[in-house]
């Protein structure tokens, strides 16, 4: 999808990717914004970036300060970067909570590759690019019968859609966690765009992390073990909410409204 994460910051002492996901490091990270000073367009160089920081002090991605205000902000080197290195790696945060993490780690920070990374290391054909920032998969779909699904679960919680950062959220009428049945089969948006959904999104602790007018909320994630276990292929159990899929169209816009049809 046009302008989906052209940048992210490179911790400068490990050459890892920095992500909200590592909370012991950047634990802030999410209060940032950041929004194109101008609209991308297919086949151009992605334009600059603003980045607000929770302070309120602003500074552009073309600024030549830019290196040097990131660093101060975090207290960490860290610089800005438009592609991903080779080996894509972060140090994501399992909670402590039990089952939340893979291989039953929690409380302490793993190592994880994403991205080709990823792929190259299980052996398996990368649906990214190579040097892209994407985790996984290009897109993420989610349906309101999940996040309906969720909120009875968990009543005393606020599971809010943006807590799940999805790209696309269809409108659906069935009970339960619909998509989960959408597997394999291909997802039509508006008149032109075709995704192929192909794997149940795992979620981490980005789901339980304060931000905007979010709190922090462990039960968030509690509740998606508790009733949302899945074994994806050739991986571990993981807490599933959502589908990542892949453009079968190479062209094409969805608009707020449009018609999908799976």
């Amino acid at each position: 999808m046009l302008g989906t994460r052209a940048y992210a910051l490179i911790d400068a002492e490990t050459g890892k990717v920095v992500s909200a996901k590592s909370i012991k490091l950047l634990p802030d990270l999410l209060r940032c914004k950041a929004e194109f000073v101008e609209a991308p367009k297919r086949g151009a160089d992605m334009p600059p970036v603003r980045i607000t920081l929770p302070t309120g002090l602003s500074v552009r991605s073309d600024a030549g300060d830019v290196d040097r205000v990131l660093p101060v902000h975090f207290h960490r080197r860290v610089t800005l970067a438009r592609v991903a290195p080779e080996d894509f790696t972060i140090d994501p945060y399992p909670p402590d909570i039990e089952g939340a993490g893979p291989g039953g780690n929690r409380d302490a920070v793993v190592e994880q590759k994403l991205g080709a990374a990823l792929f190259a290391a299980i052996g398996a054909p990368s649906p990214v690019p190579s040097r892209s920032f994407l985790d996984m998969f290009p897109v993420s779909v989610m349906t309101t019968s999940t996040l309906a699904k969720l909120n009875e679960l968990a009543p005393n919680s606020r599971i809010d859609e943006r807590r799940f950062r999805m790209n696309v959220i269809v409108k659906t009428d069935q009970p339960g966690f619909v998509e989960n049945d959408w597997v394999g089969l291909e997802l039509a948006l508006g008149g032109s765009v075709r995704l192929n959904v192909a794997l149940l999104d795992p979620r981490c602790v980005m789901r339980t992390l304060a931000q905007e007018d979010l709190p922090q909320e462990a039960e968030v994630l509690r509740t998606l073990v508790r009733h949302s276990r899945v074994e994806l292929p050739g991986l571990l159990q993981f807490q599933c909410a959502g589908a990542y899929a892949v453009v079968t169209t190479n062209q094409g816009s969805v608009q707020v409204g449009d018609p999908a049809l799976v």
